[in-house]
């Protein structure tokens, strides 16, 4: 395991970096894979709404 210090410009420097280098395919997926493991995250907010728009991927 290697630990590397950085500074905040530097870590979002390379995220960029990382995320840029992707296909726009695969922006996608990252941005719905973030947004799926959002869900876990705790929230104050009460929602009872049904009938969303929902997108399931199958896997490869």
């Amino acid at each position: 395991m290697e630990i590397n210090f950085r500074t905040k410009e530097e870590s979002k420097k390379l995220q960029e970096a990382e995320f840029l280098a992707l296909s726009g395919a695969e922006r996608v997926f990252a941005f719905f894979r973030l947004c799926y493991e959002m869900r876990d995250f705790p929230t104050q907010e009460t929602s009872d709404k049904k009938d969303n728009f929902i997108i399931h991927f199958k896997n490869r």
